[in-house]
């Protein structure tokens, strides 16, 4: 698919043809290059080898996929998974309340048929290879690379696997992968639903009689995400701002029938689940905890868990919604979709009351477009891009947050620089969206001086006949 838009002040034309990532052709790829295959197949192998040695010598594996495990024993058994804060069937080192949707606990039956560790490895395995796919996914989102660009761009393999031995240094990425948490496998269905599945074409446009018959499947990955996490949710607005209205009806109506056919297995849990365990966040953890890095965690921290603290983070997180909706719309009409989704999730985050550190793997897709746009600069401003790369994946492989006094409240006592270093997941796309509107501001504003330069010479020309 090809747009046409107009071309940025540096020289980049956003629309330029997007290479989509087509799975039958990367995979027929991938199976020719024995080498690839066997870095990307030997981490998840390692894993899986791991879960077994674990289940056999009783090790401590995989808080949060024991958890998982847990609910999907409670389901078929017909327990309740919300009568108490720990489930029957949970190991003495997760002792931890169930907290997502029942929809989750169906979707994690498989996991009932291994032991605890194993369940570890496998959930680890399939993370680890949703990483590597999504980040083929965000390089193919990305507009081609031109002919005389660097050689280590163009192949989207190399990259892959670079990209994907980097990442495993992020905070995100190696503490889902410690906790055995299902965050990088949620990316992945997003990233799948919406910029491949339902990027090959236009709901809405006069191609859209032309979309394969695969794209009607376009939203139902985004509702099953939602099922299982109810934050997925907000990318069905995603959706439908950016003129994808069937694909988020399809999403919902998934949702909304993986609810239906939980109220026909369990009514109970689903009820109590909607009415009374979903207000209650305190049922997740401490929002004030170091570990959740949102606008309700930064506000509550700062004021020593005021009674409006909470009421007051949603009110910002509204208006942060004003500037989040121009740059996902500016980004939408220049043919961005992969930094226009961004916007959404970091939003996402920003907004959702818990925000776990291990929640914040998007960014690593951030990672990869903010790499690929390295090349695409002047010597003169290439330090800028290079410091604003380099400080954003800075915030996340440093682990600053860890350096940190936290737990027993100790986070109400913060000092102001400790707030602001405690609260570097939450500045860190603040400050990365003021800078990008500030640019853009500062060079409207140079194309405007530009044009009034010109106009008196223009006017000279037509008086005076020169």
């Amino acid at each position: 698919m090809t747009r046409t838009v107009s071309t940025d002040v540096d020289g980049e034309i956003a629309g330029r043809s997007q290479h989509r990532l087509a799975l039958r052709k990367s995979l027929a790829r991938l199976s020719v290059r024995p080498r690839s295959i066997l870095i990307l197949s030997v981490i998840p192998l390692v894993a899986i080898g791991y879960g077994i040695w674990g289940w056999q010598h009783d090790w401590v594996l995989g808080v949060d996929s024991a958890v998982y495990r847990a609910g999907a024993l409670t389901l078929l058994h017909g327990d309740s998974l919300y009568a108490a804060n720990t489930l029957p069937d949970e190991p003495w080192w997760a002792l931890l309340p169930f907290t997502y949707p029942p929809t989750a606990a169906l979707i994690f039956v498989p996991l009932a048929a291994f032991p605890t560790q194993v369940s570890w490895g496998l959930i680890t395995a399939v993370s680890l290879g949703a990483m590597a796919l999504s980040i083929r996914i965000a390089i193919g989102a990305l507009p081609r690379p031109a002919s005389d660009g660097p050689r280590w761009w163009a192949s989207p393999a190399r990259s892959t696997i670079v990209f994907f031995l980097v990442c495993l240094a992020l905070e995100p990425v190696w503490r889902t992968i410690f906790l055995g948490q299902i965050n990088l496998i949620l990316m992945a269905m997003i990233l799948l639903d919406m910029l491949v599945i339902g990027a090959r074409g236009s709901a809405d446009g006069p191609s859209a009689g032309k979309r394969a018959s695969g794209l009607r499947w376009g939203g139902v990955l985004v509702g099953v995400a939602a099922a299982i996490k109810l934050t997925p949710l907000v990318f069905l607005g995603h959706l439908f701002i950016t003129g994808r209205r069937k694909d988020a009806l399809r999403g919902l109506a998934t949702f909304v029938l993986l609810q239906g056919l939980m109220f026909l297995i369990n009514a109970h849990d689903a009820a109590k689940y909607w009415t009374v365990t979903l207000p209650d966040t305190g049922r997740i953890g401490p929002v004030h905890w170091a570990g959740n890095q949102s606008l309700n965690a930064l506000m509550n921290r700062a004021t020593d868990l005021a009674p409006w603290a909470s009421k007051a983070a949603m009110g910002i997180g509204f208006l942060l919604a004003i500037p989040a909706l121009w740059l996902l719309m500016r980004f939408h009409r220049k043919g961005q979709a992969l930094a226009a989704l961004l916007v959404t999730a970091f939003w996402t985050l920003l907004m959702s009351p818990i925000s776990w550190t291990h929640h914040w793997v998007w960014v690593i897709p951030l990672i990869v477009l903010l790499v690929s746009r390295l090349p695409k600069t002047t010597p003169k401003t290439a330090w800028k891009r290079w410091v604003g790369t380099g400080l954003v994946a800075f915030v996340f492989v440093s682990c600053v947050l860890l350096i940190l006094p936290n737990g027993r409240n100790v986070e109400l006592h913060w000092k102001v620089w400790q707030n602001i270093v405690g609260d570097a997941y939450i500045l860190m796309p603040v400050v990365l969206a003021a800078a990008l509107i500030l640019r853009w501001g500062l060079q409207r504003r140079a194309r405007q001086r530009a044009r009034q330069k010109d106009a008196p010479d223009e006017h000279a020309d037509v008086t005076t006949g020169v």
